[in-house]
């Protein structure tokens, strides 16, 4: 048996420019891509990977969090011993933790135990986890408001002649109302019939206005209404829920399965969307399981190179949200393909970081 006794942790902070492709325009995250590297090694010779890619800052606070809280307490144990790892971090923690930065600490910390996990077992996390299926649907995503609505329609096309069958625009934070329902209308317009077409409002309204423009946008078969309110409005989203007909999801914002159980509680969410990095892969898959208990689909946030280990695994998974941030990063990525993405087979999670990107990268202190 290889001895997964954790030896070593090593963190890189990373500042990455973003990809010259003109689908980026009108983005809202900055100058350059902040990352956060861990590397996990053992001391039978097996190293995992996790990473946070992060749209805000915080990534300092997130490091002092691992170094004074998180590294100290897991090294010289078994890194398979993943789900006591993560219940005795959150227990820990639980005076100041159980989400924002401590929790993405842990993320970053599951991440790579879980592929160190999967190389030890030469395993694909999907097959680890037991494999459910190799293709899903991809949504083009990423037709920000910045761009405007001439943007964004453009953004849509782009996708629409790479073969999504669905596409998700934002609205709320910019302009008006009036300019909001035009953007809408003008999309449907635009891609036909044959696309479904996704609104992210960002946490952008309250319920009010959620249900009064909702009740609008239903007019052009709006496929889902996500994030109309802030993630402690647990009151407005089932309101919004109970009063119209489209969908109303949301996810991403919270943290584990514990900020979500008010919308297990009151299943009117068809589909959820949490974020990896918000829990970690240990999370994620304990919110599917309980979802799937509940009739509810998974859609979790961006990063398909990794959500797709997930989604490979579980009966729920529905969508994977594409939005082109990370493909350039890695040495074998994981491509949208006529609108599917197909999960790999390689061990663990399967993404490594280009040379390239480690060395001249890399945050010097």
């Amino acid at each position: 048996m290889t001895d997964m006794t954790i030896k070593a942790i090593r963190t890189t902070m990373l500042r990455v420019p973003w990809p010259q492709t003109p689908w980026l325009k009108g983005h809202a995250f900055g100058d350059s891509r902040n990352i956060l590297v861990m590397d996990v090694e053992t001391t039978g010779g097996i190293a995992g990977m996790g990473y946070l890619l992060l749209f805000r800052p915080g990534m300092k606070t997130i490091m002092a969090c691992l170094e004074e809280t998180i590294i100290p307490r897991v090294i010289g144990k078994d890194a398979s011993a993943v789900e006591a790892i993560w219940q005795d971090l959150w227990r820990t923690t639980v005076t100041y933790g159980r989400g924002g930065i401590t929790t993405m600490a842990m993320s970053l910390l599951d991440i790579a135990l879980w592929d160190a996990l999967g190389k030890r077992a030469n395993l694909p996390l999907h097959r680890l986890w037991g494999h459910y299926r190799a293709q899903l649907p991809a949504y083009g995503s990423g037709c920000f408001r910045g761009s405007g609505g001439d943007g964004m329609i453009a953004k849509a096309l782009h996708y629409k002649e790479r073969g999504y069958k669905a596409i998700k625009m934002q609205v709320a934070h910019t302009a008006d109302l009036l300019t909001d329902l035009d953007n809408v209308k003008r999309m449907r317009e635009a891609v036909g019939p044959g696309i479904d077409i996704m609104i992210d409002v960002n946490m952008g309204w309250t319920a009010d206005v959620a249900v009064q423009m909702g009740r609008k946008f239903q007019d052009y078969d709006v496929y889902w209404l996500e994030e109309p309110v802030v993630p402690d409005d647990f009151a407005g989203y089932l309101r919004i829920a109970e009063a119209l007909d489209l969908r109303i999801v949301g996810g991403e914002t919270h943290f584990t399965r514990f900020d979500l159980k008010p919308f297990f509680e009151h299943p009117l969410l068809p589909i959820l969307q949490p974020d990896p990095m918000r829990g970690g892969l240990t999370e994620l898959r304990k919110i599917a399981t309980v979802a799937d208990t509940w009739g509810m689909t998974m859609a979790p946030h961006l990063f398909p190179e990794l959500n797709v280990q997930l989604l490979a695994s579980i009966p729920n998974g529905l969508w994977i949200e594409d939005m082109g941030l990370a493909e350039d990063l890695w040495i074998d990525p994981v491509p949208v393909v006529n609108g599917m993405i197909t999960v790999p087979e390689r061990p663990g999670h399967g993404l490594a970081f280009k040379p390239e990107i480690l060395r001249d990268c890399a945050v010097k202190n």
